[in-house]
């Protein structure tokens, strides 16, 4: 996996996680939902991303996946 679709992919789980989470347990967990959106509408205005920044760091390629064209 590239460094993009690990961020898509965290974001996606983090949202769809703190939906349940409010459902469950606490109308309070829509803020994670809000925090996490606020961070995806930063990274497209800034072109900056913290976890993208880390997963770099650790090794993980960049780039169109094999098999993916764009």
């Amino acid at each position: 996996m590239t460094i993009d679709r690990i961020v898509h992919a965290v974001a996606g789980a983090f949202i769809l996680l703190s939906l349940w989470l409010a459902r469950v347990h606490s109308p309070n967990w829509h803020w994670f939902t809000v925090f996490v959106g606020a961070n995806l509408l930063q990274s497209g205005l800034t072109n900056w991303c913290l976890m993208s920044s880390i997963l770099r760091k650790l090794g993980v390629p960049e780039g169109v996946a094999v098999g993916c064209s764009r």
